[in-house]
């Protein structure tokens, strides 16, 4: 089975804000083990643009620190899985945490 998961980058680590990141890096894991990353540029922030522009990407999932409440609600109807919380490391280590089924996550940053 074919994992995409996208989190959101800033100099590095996991950017605390989902929709103002400049970045995104986007881990291709297979069975178990990471075979890819890519970063990439998001599109100009507007309400609702991340969600549709991940999904065409082909994310399965996302890691984030904070992210809004209707961001999550678009993403989850993409049927892309969300992780809200997350510490701030760097995306290879976020990925081989939730591998290990080590993920840390909890209070979500966004407050909107």
């Amino acid at each position: 089975m074919e994992e995409i998961i996208a989190i959101p980058v800033e100099e590095g680590l996991l950017c605390s804000h989902f929709g103002h990141c400049h970045q995104f890096d986007v881990v291709k894991v297979k069975e178990g083990k990471i075979v890819d990353k890519v970063s990439l540029t998001p599109p100009v922030h507007e309400p609702g643009l991340l969600p549709k522009w991940l999904a065409e990407h082909g994310v399965t999932e996302v890691i984030a620190g904070g992210i809004g409440k209707h961001a999550v609600t678009l993403l989850e109807e993409k049927n892309i899985k969300v992780n809200i919380g997350a510490e701030k490391k760097s995306p290879e280590q976020l990925v081989e945490d939730k591998l290990n089924n080590v993920l840390s996550v909890g209070e979500n940053g966004c407050n909107h």
